[in-house]
């Protein structure tokens, strides 16, 4: 029987100064930690030599990717142990992103371990899965945008539908006691109808209409007129199909187009869900003015986002590795005053804000069960590794929502005509 395991603990306890929080298996047979715990298997010691060459989360990420490391057990409980130690550690004022070995001595002495029970061999190459970083050039170009929502969406209908459920909506559901998930999704569109407070031959906006689920919705239950732009063929081709379904062609138009270039405005109101993820720091003040210029005197958006913490110092947020490489390129999270402030100065007038930051933890435990369910039908929609990305980031956000680490907010925002009269009702919330 080996020892890699063991040696493989006391390596990651002399790193952290801490007892490490679950058990290893390697591939040598070889296991230790503590009992009962969730354990970390190391299926090759090729994902060690991708953390001498990457140290830290990209290293991690890769070598999950290609499937040489995994956990055996409760996902959910390995990750938050996990995530403890990264949190702590930076609670403490300790930088918890990649530093290079030879700049550190704990790390330099880490290295020189894994070289022993790793060996020393060229990098391995990343897994196909992870999107290749150009250098330089400027963030949230419209080419560059469709590039990251194509890696991102056109992964094959089939794979969502596995994920997602019928509804095929791909945001926070909005969550009662005891309802299934497509109610949730359905009680979602409904509030933000509701909080547009939509009526027969209004035009809404659909901003990121992804599979068509709002503005199904939106036309079907409110008899508005809806044009849905997205930057995903494969999404467009899909909520076309199922809109000659339902017979609404004469009411919803899907288009393949960035926002930027919607032209036909006025509209009575605008969706943006689960979108505003994809247009960063650098474009948001041109997205919120795009979208006011875009809404009749009276408009309303409804602004539904995800929201990060905010830092002590913000110069110092970096983007998380894992994510940018494998899961949403490009993509920016802002604190959620961040956002409210950028609204305000483009025009609008911010009137509610609902924050929904547990009803997103349980629906991203329900993609992760809906994928689990169906594990050997979503890798041959996609691949293992691409599936294996989406777990691991589905189960880590999960987790992040319900530590308050990340949170989703639905902010409603008007533009208020020069009169004042914004047309909201004087209690706040009547779309109860």
């Amino acid at each position: 029987m080996g020892d890699a395991a063991m040696r493989l603990i006391t390596l990651a306890e002399e790193l952290l100064g801490a007892p490490f929080p679950v058990r290893v298996r390697a591939w040598d047979g070889s296991e230790a930690g503590p009992p009962g715990a969730p354990v970390l298997v190391v299926r090759h010691r090729r994902a060690l030599r991708r953390l001498l060459w990457r140290p830290g989360e990209l290293g991690l990420a890769r070598a999950w990717v290609a499937g040489e490391i995994d956990v055996d057990g409760d996902l959910y409980a390995a990750l938050d142990l996990l995530a403890g130690i990264v949190w702590e550690r930076a609670e403490q004022g300790e930088d918890t992103r990649a530093v290079h070995p030879l700049r550190d001595p704990r790390l330099r002495a880490a290295a020189r371990g894994l070289l022993r029970i790793g060996g020393v061999l060229p990098p391995p190459p990343p897994p196909v899965e992870e999107v290749r970083r150009r250098r330089g050039g400027p963030l949230h170009t419209k080419r560059r945008d469709k590039k990251a929502i194509s890696h991102h969406y056109d992964v094959g209908n089939g794979f969502y539908e596995l994920v997602l459920g019928p509804s095929m909506v791909y945001s926070c559901a909005y969550w009662t006691d005891g309802g299934t998930l497509e109610d949730a999704q359905r009680d979602k569109l409904d509030l933000v109808c509701r909080k547009l407070a939509l009526k027969e031959g209004d035009r809404l906006l659909d901003v990121g209409c992804g599979w068509g689920s709002m503005a199904i919705h939106a036309a079907r239950e409110y008899g508005v007129q809806v044009t849905g732009v997205t930057l995903s063929r494969e999404q467009a081709a899909y909520a076309r199909k199922r809109i000659a379904e339902e017979g609404l062609t004469d009411r919803i138009e899907i288009r393949v187009q960035d926002y930027r270039d919607v032209r036909d405005g006025p509209f009575d109101a605008i969706s943006s869900i689960g979108m505003a993820e994809h247009v960063g720091a650098v474009r948001y003040h041109e997205y919120a003015t795009q979208l006011l210029s875009l809404l009749k005197p009276g408009g309303r958006l409804l602004n539904h986002q995800i929201a990060r913490r905010p830092e002590k110092d913000e110069s110092a947020y970096h983007v998380d590795e894992f994510i940018d490489r494998y899961v949403f390129p490009d993509g920016e999270l802002a604190p959620v005053g961040s956002t409210v402030a950028l609204l305000e100065q483009a025009g609008f007038e911010v009137r509610d804000l609902e924050a929904i930051r547990e009803h997103y933890a349980l629906t991203l435990r329900r993609w992760v069960a809906n994928l689990e369910a169906n594990w050997r039908q979503a890798v041959r929609h996609s691949s293992p590794g691409r599936a294996r990305v989406w777990r691991l980031y589905m189960a880590a956000c999960a987790l992040s929502f319900e530590r308050n680490r990340i949170g989703v907010n639905q902010i409603l925002a008007v533009k208020t005509p020069d009169d004042g009269a914004s047309g909201l009702p004087l209690r706040a919330r009547d779309w109860r």
